[in-house]
């Protein structure tokens, strides 16, 4: 599936986000809880998120041009960076908001409501962030992945306040509204700093996986019983596509034409295994041994 489909699931996240955060800003209104505030400013961060993503899927399903010879599909690990850098901001507006509650309690209001309005809003969230993670596995792409783990984020925060709000109503400890959205905020400050790092990998060039890449050795050493052999082997990944480069040696009395066809067939039997490949092979002779 090509980026520009992929936008699809980046306007389905911007549809939820709006829907989510009109919720759970009623569930707020409603109930007065620090915890449904936080919430409630993660949906905002999701929209944001969803609209970051749709801009670097645009701008990833360009084809290559002159000044980027290898694509634009890079541009989806600076929206995975963006949107774990913006969960780590709504991390730390959480905290602040739950450290001036606990400072200064407020009794919850009208509990059942919220709680009813804000568990639909989180249904919404779960429904979304299976259809995009589904679709970011499948099509490798780490800007849906990265939208997708952020809604899930946002349905587990969803579930603590709820247990929190729940236990304040049958305890009846304000503290512990504040103390759950405080809880809510170090989960999300680990999600973006999973986000940021796994971006930060992907523009520094990171090599395939280690399965990915045992795949192609494989591949090369199945063929090193014909006579040849393989050295230089490289590779890397920028989102959904995947580069690799390798110099294979020939025997020195095989023909150019031999040789070409050897490339032909190792460069088909990795694009069976792995999908959006491209592979750079160099032929090279290996030396005819001396008849003594």
């Amino acid at each position: 599936m090509s980026s520009t489909n992929l936008t699809n699931y980046a306007w389905l996240s911007i549809g939820a986000a709006i829907i989510t955060m009109a919720l759970k800003g009623m569930a707020y209104g409603l109930t007065g809880s620090v915890g449904l505030l936080s919430d409630a400013v993660e949906s905002v961060v999701n929209l944001i998120g969803a609209s970051i993503a749709l801009a670097m899927l645009t701008i990833a399903s360009r084809p290559a041009d002159e000044e980027h010879m290898y694509g634009h599909a890079k541009a989806e690990y600076f929206a995975s960076g963006a949107e774990g850098a913006l969960i780590l901001l709504a991390a730390l507006s959480i905290g602040y908001a739950a450290v001036s509650r606990l400072i200064t309690p407020r009794p919850i209001e009208q509990a059942g409501a919220g709680l009813a309005v804000s568990t639909i809003a989180s249904l919404i969230n779960l429904a979304v962030a299976r259809v995009l993670l589904r679709a970011g596995k499948k099509n490798n792409s780490i800007t849906l992945e990265a939208d997708a783990q952020h809604l899930m984020t946002d349905v587990w925060t969803s579930a603590g306040v709820i247990a929190g709000i729940i236990a304040v109503a049958v305890t009846g400890w304000q503290a512990l509204d504040p103390l759950v959205a405080l809880a809510v905020a170090m989960n999300i400050i680990w999600s973006g700093y999973r986000l940021i790092t796994r971006s930060v990998a992907g523009l520094m060039d990171a090599a395939l996986p280690a399965e990915e890449l045992a795949a192609v050795v494989r591949i090369l050493n199945n063929n090193e019983k014909q006579g040849i052999q393989y050295h230089a082997l490289r590779t890397r990944q920028a989102a959904a596509h995947r580069f690799i480069s390798v110099h294979v040696l020939v025997p020195g009395t095989w023909t150019v034409d031999e040789g070409h066809q050897m490339l032909e067939q190792l460069e088909h039997d990795i694009r069976k295994v792995l999908s959006n490949v491209t592979v750079i092979s160099h032929l090279e002779p290996r030396p005819v041994p001396e008849i003594h």
